[in-house]
């Protein structure tokens, strides 16, 4: 028997390597002999960069960088030597965790770091990039990560613009001579799970900027920028299309992928799958068991577990879910996939308790192995 395990990280507990292998020990407690199948999960967001890269055999690299706020912060990414892959979160290097209250202005913050990670990624021999976007600090349309890797942001004097969206309003030029030559050997798929365009009532300073610390008249002042740089691009990039869906995923950073780079927007959760190539390991399983930190009805979105579910339905295979906690509405999950989840949680305890690493550990085997006792009787 084949049970193909891939379950996203709970969050501030178990890593998706630590639950997945969990579960495999609790099936291996009713029979030794089961082929588990591990495989590391996540949707694009937050553990992306630990999921991929403890999946796919590489190795954790940390680069100083300057961060949103322009201070030097250390952002960690992964390196797959053997496909010369690097797995970037921009969180990492422009997030909006990394500002203080007082720092919290998206007419300042920059997406700078960003670009000095794929430098770094570069020097290093990277050529293929997956890069997560959300959780972004910066509302500056990707300019900073633009400015480092090489594009000339020029004002009226034919110097680079300041960092922030504030830089925007001084763009008269943009100018390709120093760019990085390794570029145009390089391939970028962009995690990305938001359909905003660039500009307007759904575009990002309106739907984003608020939570950035914009006011209604900085988010006025943004969006009217980068209107008038979107017309700039459209100029000397006729594909540069500001009203294309995820343009403006980040503050505008899917919109400068888009069009400066060789990248292409995706559902997070579609990218992982094909890099582990879970396809592959489900097509002939017996069983697949996926799950998260929570599930509710917020699951279905285009979280991990749903996106492990439909592939596995492609192919007509049962699947299970495994979650530390499970609302209500998390039945929604039934009708998306998942035949049947159970929360792993064994008894009252405290939060703290909860997700102790070792006590969730031991909670996921004992719920797996009980599970798969019934799952044999069928």
């Amino acid at each position: 028997m084949k049970v193909v395990i891939a379950i996203d990280s709970f969050k501030g507990s178990l890593s998706s390597l630590q639950a997945g292998n969990a579960a495999a020990a609790g099936i291996h407690r009713v029979d030794p002999d089961v082929n588990t199948v591990v495989r590391t999960m996540a949707d694009g967001g937050e553990g992306t960069v630990q999921a991929l890269t403890d999946g796919l055999g590489g190795r954790f690299v940390s680069v100083p960088v300057t961060g949103p706020a322009g201070k030097t912060v250390s952002c960690q990414y992964g390196l797959i030597a053997q496909t010369h892959t690097a797995v970037i979160e921009m969180s990492g290097a422009a997030g909006i965790t990394l500002v203080s209250d007082a720092e919290r202005n998206p007419l300042y913050t920059t997406t700078f770091g960003v670009g000095e990670v794929i430098r770094d990624a570069i020097s290093k021999g990277c050529r293929h990039f997956i890069v997560g976007i959300g959780g972004s600090a910066t509302n500056d349309g990707g300019i900073g990560m633009l400015q480092a890797l090489g594009f000339g942001m020029l004002d009226v004097d034919g110097r680079q613009i300041p960092f922030g969206a504030v830089g925007l309003e001084r763009l008269v030029s943009i100018t390709t001579d120093h760019v990085l030559p390794e570029l145009s050997a390089c391939t970028f798929r962009i995690a990305c799970d938001v359909t905003n365009p660039l500009c307007g009532p759904d575009g990002c300073s309106a739907i984003f900027g608020p939570q950035k610390g914009a006011d209604a008249a900085m988010i006025s002042r943004m969006d009217t920028s980068l209107a008038s740089y979107a017309a700039l691009c459209r100029k000397q990039f006729p594909d540069a299309d500001p009203s294309a869906p995820g343009t403006g995923a980040a503050g505008g950073l899917g919109f400068a992928f888009q069009t400066f780079l060789p990248a292409v927007l995706e559902p997070g959760i579609q990218i992982v799958l094909d890099e582990i190539r879970l396809r592959d390991d489900v097509r002939d399983a017996d069983l697949v068991i996926t799950g998260e930190g929570r599930l509710d009805g917020q699951t279905v979105m285009g979280k991990a577990p749903i996106g492990v579910a439909k592939l596995a339905k492609e192919f007509g295979k049962p699947v299970i879910a495994f979650s530390g906690c499970v609302t209500k509405d998390a039945t929604a999950c039934n009708t998306a996939g998942i035949d049947a989840f159970f929360p792993v949680l064994r008894s009252v305890v405290s939060l703290e308790e909860a997700m102790d690493v070792e006590n969730a550990a031991e909670n996921m085997a004992d719920t797996a192995e009980q599970v798969f006792r019934l799952f044999l009787l069928h």
